[in-house]
């Protein structure tokens, strides 16, 4: 299992959700993804939060209620939430929520990009975020949707560090946001990850992707999907968890479909919100 017990500073670290019915949003992830659940909320709070675990290891967490339209958000650790604060002003981002306390687990804030898309930073308490990563069942990988990808590049570079790589696989071409060093902290725990990235085809400097940058300048209609942040979770079988989705009330939005060196397919759970699945499946002949 793919374990984690801490992040380095700009690596995505906690997915969740905040849903207009959190415990059937719990009912669904829980069934399609064999997740368990325990509240962390305070007694005082407005609505519950979930923690979803798999194999007893932290994965996801679902909260609610929420009034507006519901999406999967990413957090990113950093080492101190009020300087990341002023790093999106400087940028040209906007604050939604200031730094805050969470007790007994760390400080959060809430930001959009420049193009409106909505991020958050995590300042690392008694939780990390994320235990269990890139395993069936769990939070894969996450992706900026955004309509300009130059601008985008030098905003996540002067908030978080993050640089670029781009390369094509198959007939798919990519580009990932990456973070200097990443591959060597991930090394520390898996020595042989360089070699086994190249041995499934990834290409040089792969260690250091944190996120996925997603160009869709080329898209003609702007008003039915502006600029956001989405996730992936990985699956055993792509197919199979389109086909279950879709028996507990989901909707497909992209059915099964190869993308070497995965298959994947987008779903918009009971509730609207959107999340893709994803298998990882390079191709026989690399």
């Amino acid at each position: 299992m793919q374990t984690r017990s801490t992040y380095l500073p700009g690596v995505p670290c906690w997915v969740d959700t905040m849903q207009p019915d959190p415990e059937a949003a719990k009912e669904f992830y829980g069934e399609l993804f064999g997740w368990e659940f325990e509240n962390q909320a305070p007694p005082d709070a407005p609505g519950p939060y979930y923690i979803a675990r798999l194999h007893g290891q932290d994965v996801a967490a679902i909260g609610g209620p929420e009034d507006g339209t519901p999406f999967w958000n990413t957090y990113t650790a950093v080492e101190n939430a009020d300087c990341t604060t002023e790093l999106v002003r400087d940028a040209g981002g906007t604050v939604v929520v200031e730094p805050t306390e969470v007790p007994g687990a760390g400080r959060m804030a809430v930001y959009t990009d420049p193009e409106g898309a909505v991020f958050s930073a995590w300042e690392a308490g008694e939780f990390i975020g994320a235990q269990l990563v890139n395993e069936p069942g769990t939070w894969n990988f996450s992706e900026l949707n955004t309509r300009a990808p130059a601008d985008a590049t030098r905003f996540y570079n002067a908030v978080f560090n993050w640089d670029t790589l781009s390369f094509e696989m198959g007939e798919s071409a990519f580009t990932f946001f990456t973070l200097g060093g990443y591959g060597d902290f991930l090394a520390r725990d898996n020595p042989a990850i360089r070699e086994m990235q190249e041995a499934s085809g990834a290409t040089a400097g792969f260690e250091n992707a944190v996120a996925w940058l997603m160009d869709q300048s080329a898209e003609p209609d702007a008003s039915g999907n502006p600029p956001h942040w989405s996730v992936t979770f990985a699956v055993d079988d792509a197919d199979q968890i389109a086909e279950r989705a879709e028996q507990l009330g989901a909707k497909i939005i992209v059915p099964p479909f190869d993308a070497e060196p995965v298959r994947m397919t987008v779903i918009a759970d009971p509730q609207g919100t959107v999340f893709t699945a994803s298998k990882y499946q390079p191709s026989q002949s690399s």
